[in-house]
């Protein structure tokens, strides 16, 4: 059986933004899964990458706020300083406990809350990157029977965290970003 996925989630650090501008480029405004985007930023960064993303992609690009509930055709920005969870309702929990892996946001957090609520509808995907944030999130979206992809590491600006990922989850796929990019649009129901 085929399981219809409910959400992406995407990690990245280094490099990582580039990478998901050209992932998400080409996505049509009314994709039909909400994207949500973890990236690794400076604690100032304010604003700067919602308008950006809102610049190049069709999807619309948000900076998460707290109990935003999540809709299709949205591109959700991990904002500075705050990890995301995902809740039951489908709303968005914003916290600012401890770093982890020396980030917050971490990619870990939102990758596991989101196994937690969707289970096997979740597609994770880790982008380049400079730490080994998103491996064990990863690696638990896999164990809840959800599709985890990691960006081929040679084509990543920096291999670490691709590396890290595959080697926490051997069984994840690996792909280049014009694979992932086509897998994505083959994921939008009209």
């Amino acid at each position: 059986m085929h399981v219809q996925p409910k959400i992406v989630v995407i990690g990245g650090s280094w490099g990582g933004v580039k990478a998901s501008l050209q992932l998400l480029e080409d996505l049509p405004a009314n994709y039909s899964l909400p994207v949500v985007l973890v990236l690794h930023r400076l604690r100032n960064q304010e604003g700067q990458l919602q308008e950006l993303f809102d610049l190049k992609l069709r999807l619309k690009a948000v900076e998460i706020e707290d109990k935003d509930i999540l809709q299709s055709g949205y591109l959700y920005l991990a904002p500075p300083n705050y990890h995301v969870l995902l809740e039951n309702d489908q709303s968005f929990a914003l916290d600012d406990s401890e770093l982890e892996n020396y980030s917050r946001p971490a990619i870990d957090v939102t990758f596991k809350s989101a196994a937690d609520v969707y289970g096997d509808q979740v597609i994770g995907i880790v982008l380049s990157g400079a730490s080994e944030d998103g491996s064990s999130g990863l690696n638990y979206i896999f164990g809840k029977g959800g599709t985890v992809i990691v960006q081929e590491p040679r084509e990543a600006e920096i291999e670490t965290m691709p590396l890290a990922a595959i080697k926490a989850t051997p069984g994840c796929r690996v792909m280049r970003l014009t694979e992932i990019k086509a897998f994505l649009q083959s994921l939008h129901v009209n």
